[in-house]
């Protein structure tokens, strides 16, 4: 029992799963349905908004010195990943269904966190300004690299329809207003730190409202009469596997690059996550008109696994630097 109080069951993914099972029983349609699609649209031109007006490019540019780490940590979540989606087909269809697979290798394009990566890098001790950079700048290349990666991979593999016309709808929706917001941020940035409570509803309510629209298109196609219990049960194993390898390859990675401990740390963080705020609204511009609901699926589980497991991982290695600061991360 004292383990579990422990667990962080993170209150915004309990609020995801609740909206979901609202989503499952109460699904938004006909004018609902509208009104829903026009809300999402909105919200998340907002919060990518918000995002290009937080992000302070001087301090990109002066964390980007480190670059060796950061490439590193890009290299894992851009191309490692990548790779073990790639390689996770096998699991078709003994283990995964075709849709559920298209949400696994889609998991594996997203960039990585944010908040969490750093969290978890200063309870263990590592690089907190290393994790701050490689985590933002992460989220930045996401924006233009991972919708280039699922055109180019799940158009190759026949897993998902996404026609390169969708540029247009990834331009308008994601990255014009990330640009405005960098260009607004001389004007609006002391007015986003004031208001830091006001912008992260507006970041976790885009979150919340992809999810019911998606699940509610899940509800009117019929798709989760198609889905057994099983299957659940077979895609949180798989997100668990994915993790462990992961998590065993960045920390063997940072050992034979020669890092020191706290950026090894930082490989381990950043480098393992994946990112749920954003890539829950990617999926609903990439996605539009497809089972949107299956495809985040195995990304609102890994968000959560991640979590819990990176959350005592951390709190390990803390308690090993203070019995003896000279202690090694673990291969």
């Amino acid at each position: 029992m004292r383990f579990l109080s422990k667990v962080p069951i993170d209150s915004f993914v309990l609020s995801i799963i609740g909206v979901a099972v609202l989503a499952s029983v109460l699904p938004a349609r006909g004018r609902g349905e509208t009104v829903v699609d026009v809300a999402t649209t909105v919200a998340i031109f907002l919060l990518f908004l918000l995002y290009g007006a937080r992000l302070s490019p001087r301090e990109a540019l002066d964390g980007l010195k480190h670059w060796r780490l950061h490439s590193v940590v890009l290299a894992t979540t851009f191309v490692l990943f990548p790779l073990i989606g790639l390689a996770a087909r096998i699991l078709v269809p003994h283990v995964l269904t075709d849709e559920l697979y298209t949400g696994v290798l889609f998991m594996c394009l997203v960039p990585s966190t944010v908040q969490s990566s750093i969290v978890f890098t200063s309870m263990a001790k590592g690089n907190v300004a290393g994790a701050v950079v490689s985590a933002s700048v992460s989220n930045i290349v996401g924006v233009f690299l991972t919708p280039l990666l699922v055109i180019l991979l799940m158009n190759t593999t026949g897993e998902a329809k996404v026609d390169p016309s969708s540029v247009v709808n990834i331009v308008a929706q994601l990255l014009l207003p990330f640009v405005l917001g960098q260009l607004l941020r001389p004007l609006v940035k002391d007015w986003v730190t004031k208001y830091a409570r006001p912008t992260k509803i507006v970041d976790r309510g885009s979150i919340l409202l992809v999810v019911y629209g998606a699940f509610s298109a899940g509800v009117r196609d019929g798709i989760w009469q198609t889905l057994a219990l099983w299957r659940i049960a077979a895609l949180v194993l798989t997100c668990c596997a994915i993790l462990a390898v992961i998590l065993g390859l960045t920390a063997v990675l940072g050992r034979v690059l020669g890092f020191a401990r706290e950026d090894r740390v930082v490989i381990v963080f950043a480098g393992s996550k994946k990112s749920l705020a954003s890539g829950l609204p990617m999926a609903a511009v990439l996605f539009a008109g497809q089972s949107v609901g299956l495809i985040v699926l195995p990304l609102m589980i890994f968000h959560q696994v991640q979590l819990i497991v990176c959350a005592f991982l951390a709190q390990r290695w803390a308690k090993r630097v203070q019995a003896a600061p000279s202690v090694q991360l673990p291969s």
